[in-house]
């Protein structure tokens, strides 16, 4: 299939930066096309915290919501991957996984992030319910109880320092591997963070609610909830594709309003920031669109 559907602007991802891009653009009457492959970052977890009036929402219903919102700014909605995108002198192109050809004068990558979960055997019972990456989102949910930092070699000790906010009861775990510094020793011990070296075998718990992590020689720690620090991957390669500069964090390089170093492209949320919480893509998303409306405004004025 070829036939090329002709937008205003594309928005690939389907996350709160998209989706409020969308609907800011949509304001503006722009024809806009949003590509949602389902592949939101936060989809496992039970809620989505720290949104002003949406505190606790479930990530599926929000996205609904948003969804829903969208309907009467006549924004197309479309369930599928872009796997092929291209920049050309006037805008880009976009393949989706059926070979259709969309094109647009400008395009917003909201393609978001993807967590590198820790190798540990039960896991995927807890991720998203006592399993987490990020203590501002889940750490108030997590408060005062046995809570273990993730994180190999010396990945974790910032993050062990780090949850002392929500419980006094936290414990580094760095799953066999032993490169602490003196200095970094030395710290957890004055703020009365306990270490464990030995390698974890498994993750037990009862039903979602982890319990204890069991180490490699049968003896058991208590944890209750865990955090991990072992980085993250883009969702998708499109911003690779296109060229895009890149952080050592390995996130997309953008300047002000989200501009990239590709005209006429744009990239919110996750897979342009380090501060990655749901507010903070939405608000970026905004911004984008408000860019990019002001580009379409300024290429049409006479």
């Amino acid at each position: 299939m070829q036939t090329n559907h002709k937008y205003d602007v594309m928005i690939i991802g389907g996350g709160p930066a998209g989706l409020s891009a969308a609907m800011v653009l949509g304001r503006c009457r722009r024809k806009v096309i949003l590509f949602d492959a389902h592949k939101q970052r936060n989809r496992f977890s039970d809620a989505m915290n720290g949104f002003l009036t949406r505190d606790g929402t479930k990530p599926a219903e929000f996205i609904e919501l948003a969804r829903q919102e969208l309907t009467k700014y006549k924004v197309d909605l479309c369930a599928a991957s872009v796997k092929k995108v291209r920049h050309f002198k006037n805008g880009f192109e976009a393949e989706d996984e059926s070979g259709e050809k969309f094109s647009a004068r400008k395009l917003l990558l909201a393609t978001g992030l993807k967590d590198i979960l820790p190798e540990l055997e039960g896991i995927d019972n807890f991720y998203g319910k006592s399993v987490h990456h990020c203590p501002y989102c889940d750490g108030w949910e997590s408060r005062d109880k046995a809570i273990g930092a993730y994180g190999k070699n010396r990945q974790g000790v910032g993050l062990a320092l780090s949850l002392k906010t929500w419980s006094p009861q936290v414990t580094l775990f760095t799953d066999g591997t032993n490169r602490l510094t003196p200095e970094d020793r030395e710290k957890l011990q004055r703020n009365d963070i306990h270490i464990v070296t030995k390698k974890i075998t498994r993750l037990q718990g009862k039903d979602t609610e982890l319990q204890k992590l069991v180490l490699e020689d049968g003896a058991t720690e208590q944890c209750e909830a865990l955090f991990f620090s072992t980085g993250t991957d883009q969702q998708a390669v499109l911003a690779q594709m296109l060229g895009c500069e890149f952080t050592s964090r390995g996130v997309v390089k953008t300047r002000k309003l989200q501009k990239t170093n590709i005209k006429g492209l744009f990239v919110a949320g996750d897979a342009a920031r380090d501060v990655q919480l749901v507010i903070v893509a939405a608000a970026e998303g905004t911004k984008a669109a408000v860019a990019i409306n002001m580009e379409l405004q300024e290429e049409d004025r006479k």
